[in-house]
């Protein structure tokens, strides 16, 4: 006769630790996105407007590039 072993089971309820550590790695990837968004919008402010035309974007429209500019195809056009 031969037996079957088995793995203990795992708790039906999710481990609170493990969420919490979660919870703490979305807030900090959070965290990181908006201070790379900040250092983005800090360096192209500093550019003078004869470079800020050569990319592309009006001092204006920095904002807006940073933060949603690739998914706008009216971006890159300036008037």
């Amino acid at each position: 006769m031969s037996t079957i072993s088995q793995s203990p089971a795992q708790p039906a309820i999710p481990n609170l630790w493990g969420g919490l550590v979660r919870n703490v790695g979305a807030c900090a990837r959070v965290l990181m996105s908006y201070w790379a968004r900040r250092a983005a919008i800090k360096a192209l402010r500093e550019l003078d407007d004869r470079a800020l035309r050569d990319i592309g974007i009006a001092r204006c429209h920095i904002e807006i590039a940073v933060l949603g500019g690739a998914a706008n195809p009216e971006m890159g056009r300036l008037r």
